[in-house]
């Protein structure tokens, strides 16, 4: 009974560690880093960060997930004096050269949460990429719920979004 106990503790440690590590697909993407906003009762957006690195050079077309209605890539940039958001088509991808969604610039936007988004949890997404000839592949990973209460720099720029 002991031994049993010890493999199931040693199975959901091996789980865990795989969370941490960048998932590298077959596709020759790999994803790292992934975070989502944690969220209040009432917010109904979000958005997802994270670190992207293809070996060939394609664009990332799509982002999907169970946890909202609608998922859009989004960039931020200044227009003027005025930070503004808009949603994108895609984000090139550079043959061996990361891509950093982060706030501020590049990122994945959460629309309809279908429940908050709360510190610890995580957050499936299914990323769909182009290759220079067209053919699509996606890449599973998850984003870990970040508590932005905790967090330096935690204003949420997606409220009212």
């Amino acid at each position: 009974m002991q031994i049993q106990g010890i493999k199931n503790k040693l199975f959901a440690i091996a789980l865990a560690m795989l969370a941490v590590f960048p998932v590298l697909a077959q596709s020759g993407v790999e994803v790292s880093n992934a975070w989502a906003r944690s969220t209040i009762a009432a917010q109904k957006t979000s958005g997802v960060y994270l670190d992207i690195r293809s070996t060939a050079a394609a664009r990332l077309v799509g982002v999907a997930s169970p946890a909202a209605a609608r998922v859009e890539l989004h960039n931020m940039k200044m227009e003027g004096s005025v930070m503004k958001m808009s949603s994108v088509a895609g984000i090139d991808l550079a043959a061996g050269q990361t891509v950093k969604l982060a706030p501020g610039g590049y990122h994945v936007m959460l629309i309809d949460l279908k429940q908050p988004l709360k510190a610890g949890d995580s957050v499936p997404l299914t990323l769909t990429l182009e290759r220079a000839d067209k053919t699509r592949t996606t890449v599973e990973t998850k984003a870990a719920v970040r508590d932005m209460a905790t967090m330096a720099g935690g204003h949420d720029m997606h409220k009212g979004h």
